[in-house]
């Protein structure tokens, strides 16, 4: 009995080598793959795969070189439904053994995500950012897309959070044939660089009257214990290694005005933060564990780089309102601080209308959306407004944040978003 136990097991290992091998020879003869390397997978997936992409620099003119974009696959059935993750950052949590995206267990789908251009490894060189565009980004997708379906002929879904929300609403506006569904997570869907809508938003909708006053006045506290606490915080960020390209009070005055932002879009609890007579220590241990004077600092913000560089161009950013604030700030106006700190010496883009157009352009045409935010999510200021399409769905995780996802969405809400998803698939 043991020795056929042994026999089947043998066999088994067998044909999936075999499996394996046959899957990597499909990729491996792709146009445009440079190279395929095997990664170890959870038992969801049989087999996975960092393959290396060939891309323009500029689609429209090849003359300009070429990079290589990471993709990450992970391989369920070749009929089974594609998750095409268009992530708007690194891919870096995709190469993890155990990462699945929720909608893969949803679906029982396989697995495809989209390093972003000009993140980490996916990288032209030499770098010119004239060429980092929502164009050329949906481009790039609509390659591995076109590549990809000559091996899996299942129904696609694109899918993306937070700035990969955002590329995923720009794909679909680009390339609205690509892909089934479109599941977009928490994406703003901004109108300018300063958006505009964030503030009165922060100011007025989120939570109670009561903990936004809770906020405001430690915001107020902390700017009142200036004298204090700057030398507690400055040693703080001396023992981070944290440098700046401004003195420290502005950097302070930008940790005062995040604070509110950051509190709510990551969703903290308001019985957390300390009374305004409470310890310096204690002041400045929620202070700086809310809104990281890291976010601020040259070495926290270098990876974000490229995502400044599109939100000053094309994606949109947010402001702060320093009314409240303006009798104990250094920093006199916060008008503009994205080019002006972030991308100070670096690049200084022209603003263009992109996402008005991509979102008027998917009102009209975008077919079998679905939207998921946080209703507590200050990103949900600018939220997508669905038109008069049927096909298209938004829903809102009540009081929830930034990490609002299908998977912990209440139960009837959940239940809705999985059975309008099925029934647009088996369309």
């Amino acid at each position: 009995m043991k020795r056929q136990i042994l026999l089947l097991a043998l066999l088994l290992a067998f044909f999936l080598r075999i499996s394996a091998s046959e899957l990597s020879e499909k990729i491996e003869k792709l146009s445009n793959v440079t190279s395929v390397e095997e990664l170890d997978v959870i038992p969801f997936f049989s087999e996975k795969y960092l393959v290396q992409v060939k891309q323009p620099v500029d689609h429209s003119d090849t003359t300009k070189g070429f990079f290589n974009q990471r993709v990450i696959l992970c391989h369920k059935g070749y009929t089974n439904p594609m998750v095409m993750i268009t992530e708007g950052y690194n891919a870096n949590y995709a190469l993890r053994k155990s990462y699945k995206n929720e909608l893969c267990d949803i679906l029982d789908a396989n697995q495809l995500c989209i390093e972003h251009r000009y993140f980490e490894s996916s990288t032209p060189d030499p770098l010119d950012w004239q060429y980092l565009t929502t164009q050329n980004a949906a481009a790039d997708q609509h390659v591995i897309n076109q590549m990809f379906k000559t091996i899996y002929t299942g129904k696609w879904i694109a899918t993306g959070i937070s700035k990969g929300g955002q590329t995923a609403i720009l794909y679909k506006a680009y390339y609205p044939d690509d892909v089934d569904v479109t599941v977009p997570y928490v994406a703003p869907v901004n109108f300018g660089v300063e958006d505009g809508r964030h503030e009165p938003f922060i100011a007025n909708r989120i939570g109670s009257s009561k903990d936004r006053k809770t906020i405001r006045d430690f915001q107020l506290e902390v700017l009142k214990r200036r004298d204090r606490l700057m030398g507690m915080f400055e040693k703080f960020v001396k023992d981070k290694n944290y440098t700046f390209k401004a003195n420290l009070d502005t950097v302070y005055d930008l940790c005062v005005l995040e604070y509110s932002f950051a509190f709510w879009q990551w969703g903290k609890p308001v019985k957390a933060i300390p009374s305004t007579d409470a310890p310096d220590s204690v002041i400045l241990k929620n202070f700086v564990e809310v809104s990281s004077p890291d976010y601020f600092s040259i070495e926290g913000s270098e990876k974000y780089v490229s995502f400044f560089v599109q939100a000053a161009h094309e994606l949109g950013y947010y402001g702060y309102d320093t009314r409240p604030f303006k009798q104990y700030l250094v920093m006199k106006d916060a008008h503009n601080y994205l080019l002006d700190y972030f991308l100070k010496d670096i690049y200084q883009p022209r603003w263009l209308k992109t996402m008005e157009w991509a979102n008027e352009k998917v009102q009209k045409e975008g077919n079998n959306m679905l939207f998921i935010y946080g209703e507590w999510d200050p990103w949900s200021a600018p939220a997508y407004v669905k038109g008069d399409r049927k096909d298209q769905l938004v829903i809102y995780k009540p009081h929830g944040s930034h990490r609002a996802r299908i998977n912990n969405l209440p139960y009837f809400k959940k239940k809705k978003a999985v059975r309008t998803l099925k029934k647009w698939l088996e369309k």
